[in-house]
């Protein structure tokens, strides 16, 4: 059920650096959204991040976010320990929300924090959205059409690769409390694209983690196996002699596609597929993947149309990426 609102008027919680880019700049851009209220933990941080992002409004506290009857969804780029008690807290509070990646600390919190979704969804209509962005992406949808059309013949293998440089061992990507790791942050995307990729649901065969603390993976490798008899290997880095590394490829009994750099297109990225004895390029759109994505949310709430990351898919990926954790003999987050 679509809510009959012009515009979708956001709050944050957190003074988060991935806000502007996340939300605020395609806001800035977008007929239908607004950014009007901000809260942090600092209030005194909050109102300088509010006055540099021309903010309207500062909150005293997360709960006066969302329970402003003043906007219509919450924006979560909290730590990854707290994305699933402000869900919940939204959800409560009669709010559509844009949660960032990963959607929760583990799978039983996503299971409790989808049924919740649920229920809202049926009961007044919200949204709940796992801000995968690159899915809005017309890239990801072209890899799929790739994929799905057969021109690379039976899909046998996927690679996935994201690493890149996080030095800063105080980042909160390095701390165990806050369901940090490299699994956590860039392993929640190349598990979720191997899933987009290889169309099904998989197990983990085996994982191996290299450790910044005794509960901390700064790096991860994961071999999966899908039920149609494909695999998959994932690789994820914050700190690794992969220093950056962003990269898809996907092969096939008739053909090779190869995709660099498929998170963020709108910076530089390129697709190539190689089948029939023939090779082409192709070169995305440059529209940022978080405008896509804001589009996308605005038109869930707006005219009730399907997001693609949705808190069942979150369930999915969370629940490999804890499989994950376990096979490389480590404790899923939260656990």
């Amino acid at each position: 059920m679509a809510m009959t609102i012009p515009s979708v008027r956001f709050g944050i919680l957190g003074a988060a650096r991935i806000a502007p880019a996340a939300l605020l700049r395609p806001a800035t851009a977008s007929p239908e959204a607004s950014v009007e209220v901000v809260a942090a933990r600092d209030c005194e941080r909050a109102g300088i991040y509010a006055r540099r992002h021309h903010i309207p409004r500062v909150a005293d506290s997360y709960e006066a976010v969302v329970s402003d009857p003043d906007i219509d969804a919450v924006y979560i780029p909290l730590p990854n320990s707290l994305h699933a008690e402000w869900t919940l807290a939204a959800l409560a509070a009669g709010k559509h929300v844009l949660c960032e990646k990963p959607f929760t600390s583990n799978a039983a919190e996503a299971t409790t924090v989808a049924a919740a979704a649920g229920r809202a969804g049926e009961e007044s209509g919200l949204v709940v959205v796992e801000a995968f962005h690159y899915r809005y992406h017309p890239l990801a949808r072209r890899m799929c059409e790739i994929v799905d059309s057969g021109e690379l013949g039976p899909i046998r293998h996927i690679e996935t690769w994201l690493s890149a440089p996080i030095p800063n061992k105080s980042d909160i990507r390095y701390q165990h409390r806050l369901a940090g790791g490299a699994m956590m942050d860039m392993g929640c995307y190349v598990v979720n694209m191997a899933r987009m990729l290889g169309g099904e649901q998989p197990t983990v065969l085996s994982a191996s983690a290299r450790l910044q603390s005794p509960d901390v993976d700064r790096a991860m490798h994961a071999e999966l196996q899908f039920p149609s008899g494909h695999t998959a290997s994932v690789h994820c880095s914050l700190w690794s002699t992969s220093v950056l590394h962003l990269s898809a490829r996907v092969i096939g009994d008739g053909g090779e596609l190869r995709v660099f750099n498929p998170i963020a297109p709108q910076f530089v990225s390129w697709l190539t597929v190689r089948s029939g004895g023939t090779r082409r390029t192709e070169i995305p759109a440059r529209r940022p993947t978080y405008a896509y994505q804001l589009d996308a949310f605005c038109d869930a709430v707006l005219r009730g149309r399907p997001a693609l990351t949705t808190p069942d898919d979150a369930v999915a990926n969370m629940t490999v990426i804890d499989a994950v954790y376990r096979a490389a003999n480590m404790r899923p987050r939260g656990a």
